[in-house]
């Protein structure tokens, strides 16, 4: 399966007062279960989603998985690290720390091609019911059509559509907690229980059992943790 991120532009302009985004993304934690803080909205709010969006494109010019780096960087910064990254040289600090050329990202995102790039995806989301478009929204592509998934939605209905689309199994037995963690770099405890197939208390007493022996760390954020290798 291949993936393909395609930006939505949440908002041009995101205009105060921002009490309502905060209890939004509260409400969002706690039917995930993935960790946010939002102060963000409080001491340092964002003015746009567009610019982060088009650093993504711009980090795309390097590769799907320089892509997803990138992508899940911002989400840290923005959504767990109370980060400001609106601005060209705060959005290229988080390049740097995701690995990618630094330079090239540099030029990329100051580029026409680039708002070309965000511009076609804008239309793209734009075209896709339901109206007003649902963030995230997943289109799983095949050649026989396609299925979609509107909104949130937790792993077992991704995975069902994803199978519908003709996606298949590996057959490999789910890693554990370490091999997740090198695969994937730092993780939310909601997501090693979907990784590494451990439903609830046995994710959390694996994960605090490998802490104890110092093989993973954890990151305290306002509503929960993030985890990554020691």
């Amino acid at each position: 399966m291949r993936i393909t991120y395609v930006m939505g532009g949440l908002a041009r302009e995101l205009d105060p007062p921002h009490e309502a985004r905060i209890l939004d993304w509260l409400d969002h934690a706690d039917r995930s279960g993935m960790p946010v803080d939002p102060r963000l909205w409080r001491e340092g709010p964002i003015r746009s989603t567009y610019p982060a969006c088009m650093a993504v494109k711009a980090a795309a010019e390097q590769g799907a998985d320089a892509a997803a780096r990138y992508l899940r960087a911002l989400r840290e910064g923005l959504m767990c690290m109370r980060r400001k990254l609106d601005a060209p040289e705060a959005l290229v600090e988080e390049a740097r720390a995701a690995g990618l050329d630094v330079q090239r990202f540099r030029i990329d995102l100051g580029s026409h091609a680039i708002v070309e790039a965000f511009g076609a995806d804008l239309d793209t989301t734009r075209a896709v019911p339901p109206e007003p478009f649902a963030f995230p929204t997943f289109e799983f592509a095949s050649e026989t059509g396609s299925e979609w998934v509107f909104g949130e939605a937790d792993y077992a209905v991704l995975s069902a559509a994803a199978r519908t689309a003709g996606a298949r199994s590996p057959g490999t037995p789910a890693p554990d907690v370490p091999a997740a963690l090198g695969a994937f770099g730092r993780m939310a405890t909601a997501e090693v229980e979907a990784v590494c197939d451990l439903p609830g208390p046995r994710a959390h007493a694996e994960l605090w059992r490998l802490a104890a022996e110092w093989r993973v760390k954890p990151v305290r954020v306002l509503t929960g943790y993030l985890w990554e290798p020691a």
